[in-house]
């Protein structure tokens, strides 16, 4: 059984490819998601290995979910598209296969035999991940989404990660290991990235230690391993 979700804002084509999907015997569905970040949440927790995934969604489309993943843990992705001409994106992203809607048993079981034999070669997902335009955020019951080159500085504690901006301080769920590989914000120590324009001073301190000072007047602490890295972005 192929540990599968479904992501898709319409609850009626969620509950018909839900329907479809069990028809076939093939997956074991870990459940059905209508946003993007509602299925960040699952997949981390479950580790799906396939995606059914509707690509047009409000506030973030599937695109912009696949750019959330950490490439561990990234599945195998099928689009579910009402719209023709999304068709070739998908394809140019890579992904293992499309469906048009309505979608039909016998596409879908074409979609199944593709699964079943790429997985059975043991081919890894081949998605060619996008660089993070917004970086989403829980605000006061909504999601703001942030241009990483609005973020000052972000940091993880125990409560979670944390994207500091001129607007004040906000919560999300992505990783600092996406937020590193997929925005222009540089690590300078384990728990912290910063935002390489809202760099003031880099202070040298004793024992190959160092402190950054922000534009805006803020302390952030440079690791040695990290110190290193800064100096070749800066060229000093």
């Amino acid at each position: 059984m192929i540990r599968t979700l479904i992501i898709d804002d319409e609850q009626p084509a969620r509950e018909e490819l839900a329907l479809l999907v069990a028809e076939t015997g093939a997956f074991e569905v870990l459940g059905c998601c209508s946003n993007a970040l509602e299925a960040l949440r699952l997949i981390k927790q479950e580790r799906p290995e396939l995606l059914f995934l509707d690509i047009e969604m409000p506030v973030l489309n599937g695109f912009e979910l696949l750019a959330m993943i950490e490439d561990e843990l990234m599945p195998h992705v099928v689009f579910v598209t009402a719209y023709d001409e999304h068709a070739l994106k998908a394809f140019e992203e890579k992904t293992l296969d499309y469906l048009l809607k309505p979608v039909s048993s016998d596409r879908l079981q074409k979609t199944v035999s593709k699964l079943k034999e790429t997985i059975r070669r043991g081919l890894p997902p081949r998605h060619q991940v996008a660089k993070l335009k917004y970086i989403p955020c829980q605000f006061a019951g909504r999601v703001k989404l942030i241009p990483p080159d609005a973020v000052q500085y972000i940091f993880s504690d125990l409560t979670g990660l944390h994207v500091v901006t001129a607007e004040g301080q906000f919560f999300t769920e992505l990783t600092l290991k996406v937020l590193e590989e997929r925005t222009p914000l540089l690590r300078c120590q384990r728990q912290y990235l910063v935002n390489p324009d809202s760099i003031d001073e880099i202070r040298l301190l004793e024992n190959g230690l160092a402190e950054i000072i922000t534009r805006q007047g803020q302390l952030l602490p440079v690791s040695r391993r990290y110190l290193r890295e800064l100096k070749l972005h800066f060229e000093l």
